[in-house]
């Protein structure tokens, strides 16, 4: 990360807000993405530590403290991916500044670009999937937690799936420059996988929450 980039965790959510809405390529729709899940695991959490330590719920607290632990680590994941989002296509950027003069250097400039796109579509693979994981998390904290604060774990599971959605969507973009054709297919095949859970998740969890509305 270049000394000039922005530590968004050490700036008030406005500047974030600000940032994300100017002329800035960063932060973008991956970072973004990365806040929705980040903000979904804490509603998650907030589910659970509303269910914690009340006698009536006292059968699934060991069950329900696992899911915080895991709500949590989920959000701190998240946090990170929001600001590695912001310099991830870096290297990409510097890639297409390199020297193409000669064979030797147009060669080294386009293996460059090919293993920088890789980290620039791994970043948003990642929020991908530790959204994902805060789908399946939000399920858990809508049929145990408590009642009154499911609504707060449905919210949690669609923001999951905004977040898993969004961070494709930034996965996709930069497979369509990525050459090596057996990693753009293992990531596709990834992405549905993911995706098609996180839907799935969602609809559950709705259910269950209108179900105790």
């Amino acid at each position: 990360m270049s000394d000039e980039a922005t530590i968004y965790r050490d700036e008030p959510l406005q500047t974030y807000v600000d940032d994300a809405a100017s002329g800035k390529p960063a932060p973008g729709g991956g970072s973004v993405s990365a806040c929705a899940g980040a903000l979904g695991a804490a509603l998650v959490s907030m589910v659970c530590n509303l269910t914690i330590g009340k006698e009536k719920f006292a059968a699934v607290e060991p069950q329900v403290s696992g899911i915080v632990v895991r709500s949590e680590a989920c959000r701190t994941e998240l946090e990170r991916l929001l600001q590695d989002d912001t310099t991830a296509y870096n290297g990409v950027i510097e890639g297409y500044r390199l020297p193409k003069d000669t064979g030797e250097q147009q060669a080294a400039r386009a293996a460059h670009i090919q293993a920088a796109l890789k980290v620039a579509a791994g970043v948003p693979l990642e929020i991908a999937r530790v959204a994902l994981d805060v789908c399946r998390l939000a399920k858990t904290a809508a049929e145990l937690g408590n009642p009154a604060a499911v609504t707060d774990a449905a919210i949690g599971a669609v923001l999951g799936e905004a977040a898993a959605q969004g961070a494709a969507l930034n996965v996709l973009i930069n497979l369509g420059s990525i050459r090596d054709e057996a990693y753009v297919a293992e990531c596709r095949t990834e992405l549905e996988r993911l995706l098609g859970e996180a839907v799935r998740l969602r609809a559950e969890v709705m259910a269950i929450t209108l179900e105790k509305l």
